[in-house]
Formats: C-alpha cells, structure tokens, sequence
C-alpha cells in the first residue's frame, strides 16, 4: 500500500478569485485522497475571517487593521477588474448562472473533506487578528508547521 500523497498550498492572496483556485485544488486534491493543507498567511487570512464582528480587545493600529480588511471570503475583491466593487458581483452573477461554487461554499467543502485550514500565528500577530476573529476548527501555526507538512509534499503551491 502506498503511502497517502499530500498537497501544500500557502496562501498569500487576499484575492477572491486567486482564494477560489486555492481552495478548488485543496478540494480536487481531497477528492483525490490527497492529504491537503492551506496555509494562510498576510492577506489570506481575509479568507478565513469571520463576516461578523466578533468582541475582542484591540489597540488603535490592529482595529485600524481590521477595518481596512475584508472581514470574511465573500467581501474579498478581484485580481483583476474590480472596478470599485462590481467585478465581484459581475464574477459572483456568472457564476451562479454557470452553477460553480462560491468562495465561501469551497472553503465550507474542504473543511467537511478534513483539509487542514492553517492561519499563520505570525501574520494574525502583525495584523492584529485574535482566534475569536477566524472560522471555527483552524489550526494556527507558524512557518515551521508549514515546513514540516510541505517537506514531504508531492505538490507545494503558493498563491
């Protein structure tokens, strides 16, 4: 019996579409028995934050943080042509017509397919991010958790 492949992908867009390809390769790779992880540091972490305001004690600099980011995957913006908010909901239109999974139900399928959804504690640190803030069931870890999954991957991606 073979050994169980695994899958990395760092996550460094706070993107919208660049989040989707993320997590549409975490969950093909699951599909794929896969052992998969995505780990979220600078703006990917937008991708795993709660859309409500959760309670928790900031200074001035991490509320201010807070405010300026997109608070959960649905309000992340485009790549390219955002155009001050429409580029989001002309891509979000389409792809209801064409019947594709938005954002927030691929980041729900992967964490139901056990992918190991990492928010980088260095970066939550820097930006002012508490726990209270994210997802429920992620992981938080550092780089060397990241090396230690990656060193033995056989696919390692950074988006």
């Amino acid at each position: 019996m073979s050994e169980k492949k695994k899958t990395t992908i760092v996550l460094f867009s706070g993107d919208y579409d660049k989040a989707m390809a993320a997590y549409i390769i975490a969950n093909g790779a699951s599909a794929y028995d896969h052992e998969v992880t995505i780990f979220h540091t600078f703006w990917g972490l937008n991708a795993l934050r709660k859309e409500n305001q959760v309670p928790v004690k900031k200074n001035f600099m991490e509320k201010m943080f807070g405010k300026m980011m997109p608070r959960g995957a649905d309000k992340m913006g485009l790549s390219k042509m955002n155009y001050l908010g429409m580029g989001p909901k002309m891509i979000k239109q389409v792809m209801k017509k064409h019947n594709a999974m938005p954002l927030p139900d691929l980041i729900e399928m992967a964490q139901e397919q056990d992918v190991k959804l990492v928010a980088c504690t260095m970066t939550m640190d820097l930006l002012g991010l508490q726990k209270e803030e994210l997802l429920d069931d992620i992981e938080l870890a550092g780089v060397a958790a990241y090396l230690g999954d990656a060193s033995d991957g056989n696919v390692n991606l950074f988006i």
